[in-house]
């Protein structure tokens, strides 16, 4: 009798030997997807955080009690700087800000220059995705380019 029930048992195991295979195929997309998915929303948090430290760092250098006082050039340069320095990208674009250019930094002194008055810096960087952008090509907008933006606001001291 157990000679028996052996031989059913392993005709059995011989019919769903690949059945694991077949299985871990199908899901495997799905894994890689969350996977890479983890990784690229990390490095868009990591950036984000970048962007936030330098306009931070933008402003304090441009509120403190110097002679003379930092320029709004000297405050780009010091955004500008520190972005490119920090900012993490894979997709082959240029992971730079440029000192030069407004488009990605702003700087609002209207309030004035006098103790008290406020200093407002803002950077802004379009984040690509480098894996997701292939769902983009499916029509799934939520994985279009991102534009991060940070605002600092400080008073002159």
């Amino acid at each position: 009798m157990s000679y028996e029930k052996g031989i059913v048992v392993k005709k059995k195991l011989r019919r769903e030997a690949g059945g694991a295979a077949a299985e871990f195929a199908i899901i495997l997309p799905l894994l890689m997807l969350i996977l890479f998915g983890i990784v690229e929303f990390g490095l868009l948090l990591y950036n984000k955080q970048v962007l936030t430290n330098a306009s931070r760092e933008g402003a304090r250098a441009g509120i403190v009690v110097q002679v003379p006082k930092a320029t709004d050039q000297d405050i780009r340069d010091i955004i500008a700087n520190y972005c490119n320095g920090h900012l993490v990208n894979f997709n082959g674009a240029s992971a730079t800000i440029s000192a030069t250019d407004d488009s990605n930094i702003k700087i609002d002194r209207s309030a004035g220059n006098l103790f008290g008055d406020d200093l407002i810096v803002r950077v802004s960087y379009t984040y690509n995705f480098l894996v997701l952008s292939v769902v983009h090509k499916f029509d799934f907008d939520i994985f279009d380019p991102i534009e991060l933006k940070a605002i600092t606001v400080m008073k002159h001291e």
